[in-house]
């Protein structure tokens, strides 16, 4: 019986390493942003800020480690995969479920500010994808980019006035050692969670003939937007609209930007040529269409929110039928 059973866990160890990931991921970007939310309230910085950066970009912290371990086990089209799957389920999935429960108001000027700057961001990644991938150089210019932005973004919003639902009213008092100490725990959960998560669901592509692209795409992009999807929900059933969007906005600008860029400055990054030829196109197209709401209607509405499940259900459906 224990023989059985010993040879149960060694046929399903990658599934096993592939659970363990996702749950490391989850309860390690929960650990980070409650950290870092209480860490910069604080601080006193503003509530756009702390948004923009720390929820943003704190809830992308598992695409970033998983594309850093992907990148150093050679496995590119992980990390390709892992970010233009994340910013497509980001929009298509987790911002449809989240104006599902409550449509998602988008009248403010930095909410239009940051599509903007999203839908560019996705169009130099088509650039460079034409050109090949990433190298070192282009890695500073994205870094230099974001930095640029945040710094743009801070002084502008530097003197506007709080919104009355505060960001981090959400997250409980807590005092800096114990903030701090959330931020490591989460940061050492997201490593752990990183490293099984690759490396399981790499050998499961292998296993089953499914290329490391597709995987990347799927599982493990899902996988490391599980923070994303956490934090819009709660949003979503507070009625924060704001916090919701600006959450998953900053979060796509930061995959592309700070992710690839972080990768690519210590490696190299090539991007195959069918993200040149569908998934990136298909990304592009999510974030134009998530603009044009934003711009002529003003709110992702519960009509809309089913076309965006819809077409991520198709999209999944299309990956593995090609």
């Amino acid at each position: 019986m224990i023989d059985q059973g010993l040879g149960w866990v060694s046929a399903h160890t990658d599934y096993l390493w592939v659970a363990a990931g996702l749950t490391f991921l989850f309860i390690g970007g929960e650990g980070l942003v409650r950290g870092a939310t209480a860490l910069a309230r604080k601080l006193k910085l503003s509530n756009l800020i702390i948004g923009l950066t720390v929820v943003g970009f704190g809830t992308s912290m598992p695409e970033l480690m998983v594309s850093l371990q992907a990148a150093l086990k050679d496995t590119p089209d992980i990390v390709v995969g892992n970010v233009v799957g994340s910013n497509i389920a980001n929009i298509l999935l987790t911002m449809g479920l989240g104006a599902l429960i409550y449509p998602m108001s988008s009248k403010s000027a930095g909410i239009q500010r940051d599509v903007a700057v999203m839908i560019v961001a996705t169009i130099g990644l088509l650039v460079l994808a034409y050109r090949g991938g990433i190298d070192r150089l282009d890695a500073q210019i994205m870094l230099g980019c974001l930095i640029t932005y945040l710094v743009v973004v801070y002084v502008l919003e530097r003197g506007s006035p709080e919104p009355e639902h505060a960001i981090h009213s959400t997250v409980p008092e807590m005092g800096i050692f114990m903030a701090m100490a959330w931020v490591s725990m989460g940061l050492l959960a997201l490593v752990v969670g990183a490293d099984s998560l690759v490396k399981g669901a790499t050998n499961i592509a292998r296993d089953f003939g499914i290329s490391e692209a597709v995987i990347g795409l799927t599982l493990v992009a899902v996988g490391t937007s599980l923070p994303e999807l956490a934090v819009t929900l709660i949003a979503a059933f507070k009625r924060q609209s704001d916090i919701a969007l600006g959450n998953l906005i900053g979060s796509n600008i930061f995959n592309i930007l700070g992710i690839l860029g972080i990768t690519a400055l210590i490696t190299p990054v090539p991007i195959d040529a069918r993200f040149t030829q569908v998934d990136i196109p298909i990304a592009l197209g999510v974030a134009v269409v998530a603009g044009l709401c934003v711009y002529i209607f003003g709110k992702i509405g519960r009509l809309i929110a089913l076309g965006f499940l819809a077409a991520y259900a198709g999209y999944m459906a299309f990956l593995f039928v090609v």
